[in-house]
């Protein structure tokens, strides 16, 4: 039922998924499915959850990690994520991304899961960034966990535009405007007039 979630609610989104459209999709019965959930927001804290285990397991057993320099996993992380955008928007786009947008005021825990998830995985960026920093002597008022948060931002804005355009093209450029945006964050920069250095 779960995987049944994370497909239909993907492409129609929670608020018009019905409890018969997640039955139907997973072969069960709506018995079955009371059994096993009290109600549909039961079901979408549920799913949440289960979008995060999957997804941190595929993360985790993604190419960017095997880069020496923690810099170029940070931007081959973000070319990973360019990479998996591509197929029907319910391919690729972002589970709780799309519940979020649509619970976050009338289903509380489905936006707390969603959040968990969101930021769980953006934590799971800033040792890189950090390392990142600290090899290049970068001191700045940004952060590891903001940077980290900002990926995130976009990748879930990316979903979005590609949502109201129907192309995946419009999302993967805004990837590449992120690497772009990453990449001169941790360039060298001369002395300012006030003798920093930085971004």
């Amino acid at each position: 039922m779960l995987e049944a979630a994370r497909s239909v609610i993907r492409a129609k989104g929670f608020a018009a998924t019905t409890v018969d459209d997640l039955c139907a999709e997973a072969g069960v019965t709506k018995g079955a499915f009371f059994h096993h959930f009290e109600s549909k927001e039961a079901l979408g804290v549920a799913a949440a959850d289960f979008w995060a285990e999957t997804t941190t397991v595929f993360f985790q057993g993604a190419p960017y990690h095997d880069h020496d320099d923690p810099l170029d996993r940070i931007l081959a992380y973000v070319e990973f994520r360019k990479s998996i955008i591509e197929g029907e928007l319910p391919e690729f786009t972002c589970l709780v991304g799309t519940m979020v947008q649509e619970a976050y005021e009338s289903h509380p825990g489905i936006r707390d899961a969603c959040a968990a998830s969101i930021f769980g995985h953006a934590a799971t960026l800033e040792p890189d960034i950090a390392a990142a920093m600290s090899a290049r002597g970068i001191e700045s008022e940004w952060t590891a966990a903001s940077l980290a948060k900002h990926t995130q931002a976009v990748l879930q804005g990316a979903f979005i535009l590609a949502k109201a355009t129907g192309d995946p093209a419009v999302a993967r450029e805004s990837v590449d405007h992120l690497k772009r945006y990453i990449e001169l964050l941790f360039q060298p920069v001369a002395p300012g007039r006030n003798g920093e250095t930085g971004p």
